[in-house]
């Protein structure tokens, strides 16, 4: 255990004798389909963040994006997430391979709260159903299949904190290390940040679909 902490809390009543219990109108809005107002939400999302853990439980979360709408639902309990082309590392794919569990949390622009859903996936290649997923003329190798196990709709306390759609508070990024220098550096690469780069501007040129 880290010696800097003295004060660390091991057990869920030690936890609840602070924040106390949710209410009934919290516990009540979590249900196991998916209704009217999650397809909707669903079908206005660009993006959504999907978690997975391997075996011994490394975690993973991968963003995904596309235009509204891309995650198809295909009945009261399962929704359908396209693959689209990235750098072959799979880290979502390798996990879902060892454990299937997953986590997806929904973010629409200027929208506070968010949608989360919990279930288990399957990978699938089925063309019928990738044909209903191109993009630019594109069809997805893979289609991630998730059945819902809990879906709810998010507070929008966090949004609100970080004043998260409200460009007036947005940071200035000047600063920042660009994409190509970090991965550089991350890697300690012989490339240098220019020819990163420039791979990076020809895969999305060339491997966006």
């Amino acid at each position: 255990m880290d010696p800097r902490f003295s004060e660390v809390v091991t057990t869920e009543a030690q936890f609840r004798s602070v924040i106390g219990h949710p209410s009934q109108v919290v516990l009540r809005k979590h249900v196991r389909a998916l209704d009217e107002h999650c397809r909707a939400f669903i079908g206005k999302c660009p993006f959504l963040l999907l978690a997975s853990a391997d075996a011994a439980g490394n975690m993973d979360i991968s963003p995904k994006g596309d235009p509204p709408g891309f995650v198809r639902v295909l009945d009261d309990s399962t929704l359908v997430v396209p693959d689209r082309p990235g750098n072959r590392k799979a880290d979502t794919f390798c996990n879902l391979l060892q454990n299937p569990r997953v986590g997806l949390l929904f973010l629409i622009p200027g929208r506070q709260d968010t949608l989360r859903i919990s279930g288990t996936a399957t990978i699938v290649r089925d063309r019928w159903l990738r044909d209903e997923l191109v993009v630019a003329g594109k069809t997805p190798d893979f289609a991630i299949v998730v059945t819902v196990d809990e879906v709810f709709f998010h507070c929008p306390k966090c949004a609100i904190r970080s004043r998260l759609w409200e460009p007036e508070h947005w940071l200035e990024t000047r600063g920042l290390a660009p994409f190509a220098q970090a991965t550089v550096d991350a890697g300690k690469l012989q490339e240098t940040p220019e020819q990163v780069q420039a791979l990076l501007d020809r895969s999305v040129r060339e491997r966006l679909y």
